[in-house]
């Protein structure tokens, strides 16, 4: 990363962190400050921000350990691992059923991150190996995951009005998208017509944890051709496989999904 864009508040803060995962409930104030050679007013405020977000907290002694905000993600870190597992087992007889391609992936800010992918056996094929990065507005995964957003949280994502264009079916403006995801809300799952690559469409629906908390979703690609024949089936055929991976990581489906997708 060019240090142009490198934000040096919170390289302190990630430092204070790994300080105070090493020696939890040791550490006050004036010694992180001569550890980390930090004013005593820089520290101060990041402390008190810290404690605010949970990331650390202090105890009566005016030390301080790690906050609740790392137990949550330490388990959001592995439960990823677990849901990678059970996709791995349960997507390949659901792909053979409809014989085209299935996707799993998370968001992280504005784009989708692909976890896995269960591929046909085709010689045509998005790109959407694990790793693999795009616009969220741009994916029936990433509307899909958006839906489960607020609006602050969407302002805060999106706050310029126009959206980059990866065809020229993709959602040109925030408004545009807001209105989609108000409709996928509804509905339970997320269509991607041509919107992320020409010639493929998808179809997308959520995974659930914790209740009704989306952590990830997975959609059925396919080329264009296939699509009328195949769409009511891979609709019904996806929200069964979210079912169970829901189930497999530790909750069960909320059922939203309406094999409708017409």
């Amino acid at each position: 990363m060019e240090k142009k864009y490198w934000v040096p508040a919170l390289e302190k803060a990630q430092a204070i962190i790994r300080l105070v995962a090493e020696e939890p409930a040791r550490l006050k104030l004036t010694d992180l400050c001569k550890r980390l050679d930090i004013s005593k007013s820089s520290m101060f405020s990041l402390l008190q921000t810290m404690e605010a977000l949970q990331w650390l907290s202090r105890d009566r002694s005016d030390t301080y350990t790690l906050g609740m905000h790392f137990g949550i993600m330490g388990n959001a870190f592995f439960r990823q691992f677990d849901l990678i597992d059970a996709f791995r087992k349960e997507a390949p007889a659901c792909m053979r059923e409809l014989n085209e391609s299935i996707q799993l992936a998370s968001l992280e800010g504005s784009e989708i991150v692909y976890l896995a992918k269960e591929a046909a056996p085709s010689l045509v094929q998005m790109v959407s190996g694990p790793g693999t990065r795009l616009p969220a507005h741009a994916t029936g995964l990433g509307k899909m995951l958006l839906s489960a957003l607020d609006d602050t949280q969407l302002n805060l994502l999106y706050p310029d009005d126009s959206l980059e264009s990866l065809t020229p079916f993709t959602l040109k403006t925030k408004q545009e998208l807001f209105r989609q995801l108000a409709v996928i809300r509804h509905q339970g799952y997320a269509l991607d017509l041509q919107e992320g690559v020409m010639g493929f469409n998808c179809i997308a629906v959520p995974i659930y944890q914790s209740g009704s908390q989306t952590v990830a979703a997975i959609s059925f690609s396919m080329p264009l051709h296939n699509w009328e024949e195949k769409r009511d089936r891979a609709l019904q055929a996806i929200i069964d496989l979210a079912g169970k991976l829901s189930f497999n990581t530790g909750n069960a489906s909320n059922g939203k999904g309406s094999a409708d997708p017409s």
